[in-house]
């Protein structure tokens, strides 16, 4: 047990990891029924359990009694404030409070709580944790990413460059979202490389991978909210990667009406020539 670690002397860190782990313990409480749970479904056909809803609650109450003076932006609000007030938010909580709730239903255990400090359109700060597993991802700009287990054991984090184990890429990819775009960039990243490892994950594991340097790109060109990656973007940040858009400009948030992401590509080694490998035209659909 690290005690010792940076994580422990940083209050916001400390207080992001309880607060994380507090909404996990919420989820777990649902996801142990043996009698099972209710499932419902949004406006947008997407799926809703009492987990969310209850990990919501206590990720909000606890944001606004620690910071009261910082807005709170989550997936499981009842109504999304409007652009005109959002725009003049210059940081502000973005939380998903159950990022995977398919996974959650699917009982795979490949969900996670997803909490973000975004500064000024840059996620800052962020914490993903995977309740199953007891495991924590930890991230701060400028300061450093930490993975940390059940057990309070820390180990800091981040990304591999490129070909440091051979001449082999590993390509994350959406377990229920990859599509005829992603196949593509996956053949012009097998044009390059002598292997192509492909790991199919749901959730924002998939962008924690990279931030721990156990995978090097993940496309994606399938609608996400910024909801869903911002926790996960803050900590690849952290651990030396980032989030581009397919113009390679890199992902940036509440800067518009709508919070939803363009399609984009996450990448651990942002000195490797990705750009030129993927270009617009070969991932941007033209139907």
């Amino acid at each position: 047990m690290q005690k010792n670690s940076l994580i422990w002397s940083d209050a916001q860190l400390s207080r992001l990891l309880t607060i994380a782990r507090s909404a996990g313990s919420e989820i777990l409480d649902v996801y142990a029924r043996e009698r099972g749970f209710d499932v419902t479904y949004k406006r947008d056909d997407s799926p809703l359990t009492e987990a969310d809803q209850r990990s919501n609650f206590v990720i909000v109450e606890e944001l606004k009694e620690w910071t009261p003076e910082i807005p709170v932006l989550s997936e499981e609000i009842e109504k999304i404030p409007p652009f005109k007030t959002r725009s003049s938010w210059l940081n502000y909580w973005l939380v998903d409070p159950l990022d995977g709730t398919k996974e959650f239903i699917s009982r795979n255990g490949e969900f996670t709580v997803n909490i973000a400090h975004i500064r000024n359109g840059v996620p800052d700060m962020g914490v993903v944790h995977v309740p199953v597993t007891g495991t924590t991802y930890l991230g701060k700009l400028g300061v450093g990413a930490w993975k940390i287990d059940d057990n309070d054991s820390v180990a800091a984090i981040k990304v591999s460059k490129c070909r440091e184990r051979g001449n082999v890429a590993r390509v994350i990819a959406s377990r229920s979202h990859r599509d005829r775009l992603v196949d593509q960039a996956i053949q012009a990243i097998g044009a390059k490389f002598d292997k192509v490892e492909v790991v199919s994950m749901g959730s924002s594991l998939k962008i924690c991978l990279l931030a721990e340097g156990e995978a090097d790109i993940y496309p994606r060109f399938a609608p996400t909210c910024e909801w869903d990656t911002g926790a996960a973007h803050a900590i690849l940040l952290a651990a030396g990667g980032d989030i581009f858009d397919t113009s390679f400009q890199s992902l940036r948030y509440n800067g518009k009406s709508d919070l939803i992401n363009p399609h984009f590509i996450a990448i651990a080694d942002k000195a490797y020539g990705w750009q030129e490998l993927l270009t617009p035209s070969m991932v941007q659909s033209t139907d």
